[in-house]
């Protein structure tokens, strides 16, 4: 099983980013993946438009997509865009959680928003991701959000990183199906680490990235070029790939 994940297009009237977007489909044109995961900071300034574009794009490919919600996204243009069935049912508070399985693999989509903050959150969705990985029959799951959850290194960014990490600290450790991995977006470039014992990725973004900066004096210079994550799950491994495209 191939899944893509794209993160952080922030779509504006203003700037390339769609076409950006049309690049990294067209890469995945030529790789066919099994499932593409979308994690968050699609558009920006509650763009409509353009919410209806990446829409439109998405209907054009023959795989299907889970979309998720990051903190410059609006969660009411979305749900007018895909639907209400784009999600799960059972999510509380208007999140818009996910749930995906196919080829024995179980894709979790956790809304880490939080109305009106660049930080993230899972205080309030704690119970519901408890519910979404005790399941009996203990299919093999990997866990999507926007806000990542380990330092990046960058302070900027790490400033509005996932709150409530505590109690899912406690939550993964516990749980006796635990998520192969973590993956998540909102740093704007590719890095690794881990969380409660599991790999943890954040993918890179679409829009141009963010240098490797860890608060020195001198910012080094950074790429431009739009990235994505490939996961691919074969005979119960997992491997993860960073792609610039």
């Amino acid at each position: 099983m191939l899944i893509a994940q794209v993160s952080d297009i922030h779509a504006a009237p203003d700037n390339d980013h769609l076409a950006r977007f049309d690049r990294v489909l067209g890469w995945l044109a030529q790789l066919q993946p099994d499932v593409l995961v979308l994690s968050g900071d699609l558009t920006d300034d509650g763009w409509l438009e353009g919410y209806q574009q990446i829409a439109a794009r998405l209907r054009q490919q023959h795989y299907p997509s889970i979309i998720l919600p990051g903190n410059s996204d609006d969660r009411h243009l979305m749900r007018a865009v895909w639907g209400e069935n784009s999600w799960a049912k059972d999510a509380c508070d208007g999140a818009l959680h996910a749930v995906y399985e196919a080829d024995g693999l179980r894709l979790i989509g956790l809304d880490s928003t939080v109305e009106g903050q660049a930080y993230g959150s899972v205080t309030d969705h704690l119970g519901w991701l408890e519910k979404a990985l005790t399941r009996v029959d203990a299919t093999p799951s990997m866990l999507f959000l926007h806000h990542h959850v380990f330092a990046s290194g960058i302070p900027t960014l790490d400033e509005s990183r996932c709150r409530g990490l505590d109690g899912l600290e406690d939550l993964l450790r516990s749980a006796e199906n635990r998520p192969l991995a973590i993956a998540s977006g909102h740093v704007h470039r590719p890095v690794a680490g881990m969380f409660a014992g599991i790999p943890a990725h954040i993918c890179a973004s679409v829009c141009p990235a963010n240098p490797v900066w860890f608060g020195s004096d001198k910012v080094p210079p950074v790429e431009n070029t739009p990235g994505l994550m490939i996961h691919r799950y074969v005979n119960g491994a997992l491997t993860s790939h960073h792609v610039a495209v």
